[in-house]
């Protein structure tokens, strides 16, 4: 997805680079936090995920504007649950999923990205935790979703974190399939072995 600022004040948009939903452009409103992944770092993550992706359910924790669980299903993820605390945020997905016709591939759940792991009982084939930078999210997170059950075999986790942050622990049984750095941001894909 491509972002600009041509929604009015206090919006942005994003463009779905690739899939069904090619070219389409969605507005969100902007928020303290909101940091939608770049254009470059997104076009390089989806070339890393493009053989995952078919028929993969997946998770876009602390989702703001959606950007990833959107460009995922367009590219043919089978389902995506997305999770924010903002309920603003959660409601501008469910209309953009409503406008794809894409409701029964989405699920939006308001709330804290750690509970609803805690609650949940799916296994993710992909997982995105891209929080916003600074809270030490990415951990806690990390920890929760090597509890058994939550990824399916053979499942990928995305981390988006500030280059400057040691990179996360991860369980032992994760191994770092690709990493990258752009600008203040580091970006690695981790496959649960």
């Amino acid at each position: 997805m491509t972002r600009s600022r041509n929604g009015g004040a206090g919006s942005s948009q994003l463009r779905i680079i690739a899939g069904q939903w090619r070219g389409r452009k969605l507005r969100f409103g902007a928020a303290p936090g909101l940091r939608p992944t770049t254009d470059r770092i997104r076009e390089t993550l989806f070339n890393w995920l493009a053989p995952h992706l078919g028929g993969a359910r997946c998770a876009d924790l602390f989702a703001g504007s959606g950007a990833l669980g959107l460009e995922a299903l367009s590219r043919g993820a089978r389902h995506c649950d997305f999770v924010d605390t903002s309920r603003a945020a959660i409601q501008r997905i469910t209309a953009h999923l409503e406008a794809l016709q894409a409701t029964g591939r989405g699920r939006c759940h308001t709330g804290d990205a750690l509970r609803f792991l805690q609650g949940s009982d799916a296994a993710y084939d992909l997982v995105f935790v891209d929080p916003p930078f600074g809270r030490n999210l990415v951990q806690p997170c990390c920890t929760q979703l090597a509890t058994p059950g939550r990824l399916a075999q053979q499942g990928l986790v995305y981390v988006e974190s500030a280059a400057a942050d040691p990179p996360p622990e991860v369980p032992a049984n994760w191994s770092l399939h690709r990493d990258k750095r752009a600008g203040g941001v580091a970006y690695r894909l981790y496959r649960a072995l």
